[in-house]
């Protein structure tokens, strides 16, 4: 049974941050309801054993992830030959360019090329792309998204041009933060583009478990057929709100590859995992599929709610299309300010916290987190509609 928890006081950045004091948080993308009872069973189980010494990644967790997203997604093939273990998804992206540039650099040796690594991704972006792509040294190359009939869809021609002078392709499957769901037909069309243009493709699915009614996700690695030419980052952490645990994968079919990876992870010192994460991760996929069943119907009530509050009282704020994740994105171009002069206005004035989409390499948005009581949204809202 989904639960809902009081989180001030328990040192969580989304609500005790210093930032945050005072304000109803509708920002961080984590999730205040409390793990599912298997979950907090098997960490009470592994509390009690009372030793908590380095961890190896036992069998138990590679069969967890094959079973889950076989019987969930149909994604077969999943094996303890081709997943990587790392603390999270972005210290596993920067990994992934780390290893691409080592390549990068001993092919430069005979080609003479220019070893540092151009990165094509969709704009709006997850802000920690922009964070992994500048700290690795890494060019940024954004192909943005287009607004059409209210559903933010592919520049094909943007894409096409841009990938002829680019080395990898980071995707976020679903997207954050338009709360994209890309379509089979997207993704292979997008797959034979980087086959044809040969850049690698790194495709960061952690929201995978977060569909709306009529939507399915559809993994990367489900469409693509040569196995040197991609990789895929999931992790527990978001579906079930255990991402402070730290333990997330990489599933990399080729052999040379996963050596190569693997040593990244082992010079950014991100390959060692804490006992409680590799439970948490078991139990989830495992046991945990009602639960997951149950939020997804309570996010999706509370994005119906956000349309329908939006449409009664605010319908200068445009909510687009959107088909996954938590995480609404919505227009407040009407207002006629910057959408991070109208989060610190309505912080100061109301105390609600949203994200102004600067951070995410765009203008005139907010993103609101839905992953809250019906009770704590209403509130928020409220105070919106009082601002505004």
């Amino acid at each position: 049974m989904l639960e809902y928890v009081d989180r001030k006081g328990s040192d969580c950045y989304k609500w005790d941050s210093e930032s945050a004091q005072g304000c109803l948080p509708l920002w961080v993308a984590d999730m205040d309801f409390k793990a599912a009872k298997p979950i907090r069973e098997a960490m009470q189980r592994r509390l009690d054993h009372g030793v908590f010494g380095y961890s190896i990644v036992p069998q138990a967790n590679y069969d967890a992830v094959a079973s889950w997203f076989e019987r969930r997604h149909g994604w077969k093939g999943i094996n303890r030959d081709n997943l990587l273990y790392t603390t999270a998804v972005v210290p596993a992206i920067s990994a992934v360019f780390k290893a691409l540039e080592i390549r990068n650099q001993q092919s430069a040796i005979t080609n003479d090329k220019c070893t540092r690594l151009r990165v094509l991704t969709f704009t709006p972006a997850y802000n920690c792309f922009f964070s992994c792509i500048e700290n690795m040294g890494c060019e940024l190359v954004p192909s943005p998204l287009v607004l059409r009939n209210n559903r933010f869809e592919i520049d094909w021609q943007d894409v096409e041009t841009k990938a002829q002078t680019a080395d990898v392709f980071l995707l976020c499957n679903p997207h954050n933060p338009t709360g994209r769901v890309w379509s089979r037909e997207e993704l292979e069309r997008l797959a034979d583009i980087m086959r044809r243009e040969h850049l690698f493709v790194l495709s960061d699915e952690i929201h995978c478990e977060f569909t709306f009614p009529g939507q399915t996700y559809t993994p990367f690695a489900s469409i693509v057929i040569n196995d040197t030419d991609f990789c895929v980052c999931t992790s527990a952490s978001k579906a079930f709100n255990i991402a402070g645990l730290l333990c997330a994968n990489i599933f990399v079919p080729n052999k040379e590859l996963h050596a190569q990876i693997n040593h990244a992870l082992e010079i950014h010192e991100v390959n060692g995992l804490n006992p409680f994460g590799l439970v948490a991760q078991v139990a989830a996929y495992n046991e945990s599929e009602q639960w997951l069943d149950e939020l997804n119907e309570t996010i999706y009530g509370n994005f119906c709610y956000l349309r329908d509050f939006l449409h009664t009282h605010l319908p200068q704020l445009i909510l687009h299309e959107t088909e996954g994740t938590y995480l609404a994105w919505v227009n407040i171009e009407a207002l006629g300010m910057s959408a991070e002069a109208f989060c610190q206005a309505l912080a100061k004035d109301e105390h609600v916290l949203f994200n102004p989409s600067e951070m995410y390499g765009a203008e005139h948005y907010v993103r609101i987190n839905l992953a809250t009581s019906r009770e704590v949204l209403a509130e928020a809202l409220n105070r919106l509609k009082d601002f505004i």
